[in-house]
Parts: structure tokens; C-alpha cells; sequence
């Protein structure tokens, strides 16, 4: 396999990662915002 290809791969497999890293870090993150802005400000979970 040539040096061209494994970059590519490489890259392709990093944005994965980085990706789904994010989605699972940041989903939760938002949620527990969210409950406790509701608990200390009382807002609407939707705003």
C-alpha cells in the first residue's frame, strides 16, 4: 500500500473518532445542562 493511501485512511479514521468523540461527549454535556438550568432557574427544558 503506498504512503498516499495510508494518509488518507489515517485521516478518514481520525474524523471518525473525533466525531463520535464529540457526539458522545457533548450530548450528554447539553442534557445535564439542561436539567440544571431547570432546577436552579426554573426554565422550560426547550429553551
Amino acid at each position: 500500500m503506498n504512503i498516499g493511501m495510508m494518509i488518507v485512511c489515517v485521516i478518514g479514521g481520525l474524523a471518525g473518532v473525533l466525531s463520535t468523540a464529540y457526539l458522545m461527549i457533548s450530548l450528554p454535556v447539553v442534557i445535564i445542562w439542561k436539567f440544571y438550568r431547570r432546577v436552579r432557574f426554573g426554565y422550560n427544558m426547550y429553551q
